[in-house]
């Protein structure tokens, strides 16, 4: 588990309960060690989490803490809030809903000062449309998520329609259209391929050889990141 899923994960653990618990039984419901706990502890309290307790009595949580271990500044928030509007705004309707209940999650766990920064944030995202596309995208996120190849119908510049076997790992929202990267299979090196090009995309089930992490440091090591559409 990454650090800071296992700090959240700490924190919630704490705000679940209403009693001292000891580190023994956090390390064990946090599959860690006693020691990781007391160092994720220190961490927490340096970081303004209100943990009380010690070594050998046990931790709980002060009553009325509410923010979360890593607070937001104003201008963190905006950013947020500013990203998720672009989102909601620009993107496929599935990423939309997705963007709006993160904002509702992020708006809820903020106080009640910050939650009013939060729901009257003056950046906007102004009047644009998303580009055509023929496929759905979200069945293309979801393959690069799980590093499975996607076969695709794909016409080009010329209208010249090909089937390629390729293994997706971005998926680039640019203003004007949406682009996938992946290795081709057939070309043997990375492509781009337009959405609006993109006639049909079906998840083969099978997952490509290369982990997807790999495969972004090739990419970017071969300067294969596209500018502009």
């Amino acid at each position: 588990m990454p650090r800071s899923e296992r700090l959240l994960a700490l924190l919630q653990a704490l705000r679940r309960r209403r009693r001292p618990v000891s580190a023994a039984a956090l390390a064990e419901e946090l599959a860690t060690s006693v020691r990781t706990v007391y160092r994720d502890v220190a961490t927490l309290r340096a970081q303004g989490g209100a943990i009380e307790g010690e070594a050998g009595i046990g931790y709980v949580l002060r009553p009325g803490y509410e923010l979360p271990p890593l607070m937001f500044d104003a201008a963190e928030i905006e950013a947020l809030v500013l990203g998720c509007r672009w989102v909601m705004n620009r993107t496929d309707e599935n990423l939309a809903a997705a963007a709006r209940d993160a904002l509702a999650k992020i708006s809820a766990v903020l106080p009640s000062a910050l939650r009013e920064d939060a729901e009257f944030a003056g950046l906007l995202v102004g009047p644009g449309g998303s580009p055509p596309v023929h496929v759905e995208l979200t069945p293309i996120r979801t393959a690069i998520r799980a590093e499975h190849k996607l076969r695709l119908t794909y016409r080009d510049a010329g209208d010249a329609a090909t089937e390629r076997v390729v293994w997706p790992i971005a998926l680039a929202f640019f203003d004007h259209v949406r682009v996938v990267a992946a290795w081709c299979e057939m070309r043997e090196d990375f492509r781009h391929f337009r959405s609006d090009r993109i006639v049909a995309a079906a998840d083969t089930g099978e997952r490509y050889p290369t982990r997807r992490r790999a495969l972004m440091a090739a990419w970017r090591a071969a300067e294969h990141i596209p500018e502009q559409y």
